[in-house]
C-alpha cells in the first residue's frame, strides 16, 4: 500500500478558506472542455529560482560594473544580497524579487480528462495577470472532501523553476488511477480544488482554484499522483 502525506493543517485551511469564499479571481469554467492537443506549448525552461536578468550589476546597481564582490566587467556580479545573475531565455524571466506567486487570483486553470494515456487528467494553469508569476513545486490536489495530499511524481521535477509571463501557460500531469485496477478506494469526485504552493515546500501560495470537473465526474483511487508544474504539455503528460 502507498503511504500518503498528511495534508498540512495551514495549507488544507487555506484551501477550505479559498474554496468557500467567492470573488478569489479564479477563473476556470470557461475554457474547462477545450481541447488540450489545442494547448500552445510555451518557452523554453527559465532560469532556477532566484536567477536574474543577464548584466545585473552588486552594490552600484549599474550594468557592466564592479559590483561589491568585485566580478568582471560586462557580466555584472553577485551582491550580499542580489539574486544571481542569469543568461538566456532565464535572464528574460527576472528575479524572484519582480516575480509574484502564481495562484487563483491570477490566473485561469483548467482540469481536462485525456484518451491517452490512459486514466490522466490535464492541468493547465495561464498567467492572465500583467507580470509574471512562478508555478513552484506540484499543484496541492484535493477532490471533495478529501483529507490527504497526493504525492509527486519525483522524475518529474524540473530543473528550473516554472515561471509564466502574462499569457504563458504551465501544465501538471495528474494519474488519477491505476490501469491494472490495483488502486485501492476508488470513488468519482464531481469537486476538485487545486492548491498552490508559496516559496518553499507545503508553504501557502495564495487563493486556490477551483477547475470545473466534466459532468460525469472524475474516477480516482489509492494510486492518484501528480507531476510537478511543467512548461511543457506533453511532458506532463509523460508520467
Amino acid at each position: 500500500m502507498r503511504k500518503y502525506h498528511a495534508l498540512p493543517v495551514a495549507l488544507l485551511a487555506a484551501l477550505a478558506l479559498t474554496a468557500c469564499q467567492d470573488g478569489t479571481g479564479t477563473q476556470d469554467e470557461g475554457a474547462a472542455h477545450a481541447d488540450p492537443a489545442s494547448a500552445t506549448v510555451t518557452a523554453t525552461h527559465p532560469a532556477e529560482d532566484g536567477a536574474g536578468g543577464k548584466g545585473t550589476s552588486g552594490a552600484t546597481g549599474t550594468q557592466g560594473t564592479t559590483g561589491a564582490t568585485g566580478t568582471q566587467p560586462g557580466k555584472g556580479d553577485e551582491s550580499a544580497k542580489g539574486d544571481k545573475a542569469g543568461t538566456g531565455a532565464g535572464a528574460a524571466k527576472g528575479t524572484t524579487a519582480t516575480r509574484i506567486s502564481c495562484n487563483g487570483s491570477n490566473t485561469t486553470v483548467t482540469a481536462q480528462p485525456v484518451r491517452r494515456p490512459l486514466n490522466h487528467m490535464l492541468l493547465t494553469v495561464r498567467n492572465t495577470g500583467s507580470k509574471m508569476c512562478d508555478l513552484t513545486y506540484y499543484p496541492v490536489l484535493r477532490f471533495d472532501e478529501m483529507q490527504w495530499v497526493p504525492r509527486p511524481i519525483k522524475d518529474s521535477k524540473p530543473q528550473a523553476v516554472t515561471t509564466l509571463a502574462p499569457g504563458e501557460s504551465g501544465y501538471a500531469g495528474v494519474s488519477l488511477s491505476a490501469a491494472d485496477g490495483s488502486g485501492e478506494w476508488g470513488t468519482t469526485s464531481h469537486k476538485l480544488t487545486v492548491g498552490f504552493q508559496g516559496r518553499t515546500p507545503n508553504s501557502d501560495g495564495g487563493p486556490s482554484a477551483l477547475p470545473t470537473l466534466p459532468a460525469k465526474g472524475v474516477y480516482y483511487d489509492s494510486t492518484l499522483t501528480v507531476t510537478y508544474w511543467l512548461r511543457d504539455m506533453d511532458d506532463a503528460l509523460t508520467y
